[in-house]
């Protein structure tokens, strides 16, 4: 795999979450990696802007091999920032925004390239042709080894894939959200070896007490003992055993719960338990 199966979101290790010093974020880098995570998502709003580079100061001071990791970073998305001229949010997709985001993004985090680069929103105004062009620039100076989408339809993936090869889709997925199971996203991307990685893979099992959640969670409780796991680690492995092969990624700071997500790929559930999930998430039996 170009990635780890398990990825570190770092939305909220800066000022959009947990405001890590450089210190505590150069120890949480050296702690994934030790554990098997080598593979960080970034976007350059993240913390208003300010993120990838509190990042790359940590990814320096940890001393770790640059070769040794996996960097993502996503752009396109404007907001209205101190750093930037914007009176609305809206998207950006011109030649030219792109590639000096991501020469913007390198420097912040003090790399010359990035293993991925992600359009982070699809916009109505999108070119794919333009975007192309941009894409196959900075592939040709080596500042991205690859490049995928975010958010992205099958239809807009299929708009953008004649321009440029797509290789991943950051897409919402999970056992309260799987629409993307669904709608025929997962299957357009399984049947293009387009390699799908999960935000917010636990859902809203944790963020919102609902009459869903309910279910699922006596359904979890149930497996437990069998699995010997805990509720996230079931979420995780449920998401994983998708034949699309999905690469969650994990937004948490907390070094426990980082390395029992890691021994989620190591859950393997039998077939009517993972139906036993999506049935409680539903909220009915299957036809």
């Amino acid at each position: 795999m170009k990635f780890s199966k398990i990825i570190s979101g770092a939305m909220s290790w800066g000022v959009w979450g947990k405001s890590l010093d450089i210190r505590r974020m150069a120890d949480l880098i050296d702690y994934c990696t030790s554990k098997g995570i080598t593979t960080f998502d970034h976007a350059d709003i993240y913390g208003g802007y300010s993120t990838e580079a509190e990042f790359g100061d940590a990814l320096k001071e940890s001393g770790i091999d640059r070769s040794a990791i996996q960097l993502v970073s996503k752009c396109g998305i404007q907001l209205i920032a101190p750093t930037r001229k914007n009176n609305i949010n809206h998207y950006e997709y011109s030649k030219e925004y792109i590639i000096w985001s991501v020469n913007n993004s390198l420097k912040n985090l003090k790399t010359d390239y990035l293993d991925l680069l992600l359009i982070h929103r699809p916009s109505p105004l999108m070119n794919p042709y333009e975007i192309g062009l941009a894409i196959n620039h900075l592939k040709d100076e080596g500042k991205i080894k690859d490049f995928g989408v975010s958010n992205f339809t099958v239809s807009q993936m299929s708009l953008l894939s004649t321009a440029t090869d797509i290789s991943v889709n950051q897409i919402e997925f999970s056992a309260t959200k799987f629409e993307a199971m669904m709608n025929g996203t997962l299957d357009y991307m399984f049947s293009k070896d387009i390699t799908p990685m999960a935000w917010a893979p636990l859902g809203t099992y944790f963020k919102e007490p609902s009459e869903q959640t309910e279910r699922i969670s006596k359904v979890l409780i149930s497996l437990s003992d069998k699995y010997n796991a805990d509720p996230d680690q079931l979420l995780l492995a449920w998401i994983m055993k998708h034949p699309s092969g999905v690469h969650p990624v994990i937004g948490t700071t907390n070094k426990e719960r980082i390395t029992k997500a890691i021994e989620s790929e190591n859950i393997h559930i039998d077939l009517q338990d993972w139906f036993k999930i999506w049935v409680a998430s539903q909220g009915h039996d299957v036809p």
